[in-house]
């Protein structure tokens, strides 16, 4: 079959867009499927100024809404010094929690306020219930902006409290400013 100009042209044009058919069809992907962790879009590094000085992190950063429902699901494990960095547009309620559906690993979660200091710290364990409203949630007293996973005990390995200032790129350097009294 020899193609007229007009399909030739055609396909130029359509060139581009097939560029983006990995990022439309992930599931086509041959590194999909089951007991295959998901690919990640974004690592950003993050630095949490503690009392031991600062502990850096390489983390996966969770900003929308489908990405922040998988979190950490489904991971058999979690490399030491990574976790995941939920990412909120405005303020969340301390209504909003977090839960341990599908996910298999002991974690510790840091609940981030505005100024970007960890409001609280909380473990959480993995559920083993089928059923995702048997799973317990955890929630923050206070309202925050992120909230950073890591496995259950780095926070505290790494001398990581609350009041310490979490900064990531992005952010503002918001842990420059001294904490109001």
């Amino acid at each position: 079959m020899i193609a007229t100009r007009r399909q030739l042209l055609l396909g130029l044009a359509l060139l581009p867009a097939a560029s983006l058919l990995p990022r439309i069809l992930p599931a086509a992907s041959p590194d999909s499927g089951p007991g295959v962790e998901p690919q990640t879009v974004e690592t950003v590094p993050v630095v949490i100024h503690a009392e031991r000085g600062p502990q850096r992190l390489e983390v996966e950063v969770a900003r929308t809404i489908p990405q922040r429902s998988r979190g950490l699901m489904e991971r058999d494990q979690l490399a030491q010094r990574s976790g995941m960095l939920f990412l909120y547009d405005r303020p969340q309620s301390s209504r909003n929690g977090f839960w341990m559906y599908r996910t298999r690993i002991p974690l510790d979660i840091a609940f981030i306020d505005e100024a970007g200091r960890i409001a609280e710290i909380h473990r959480m364990e993995p559920c083993a219930s089928s059923r995702p409203g048997e799973c317990p949630v955890t929630r923050p007293a206070v309202p925050y902006r992120a909230a950073l996973e890591v496995n259950a005990g780095a926070f505290e390995a790494m001398g990581v409290a609350a009041g310490d200032c979490v900064s990531w790129p992005g952010d503002g350097g918001l842990c420059g400013e001294v904490p109001a009294e």
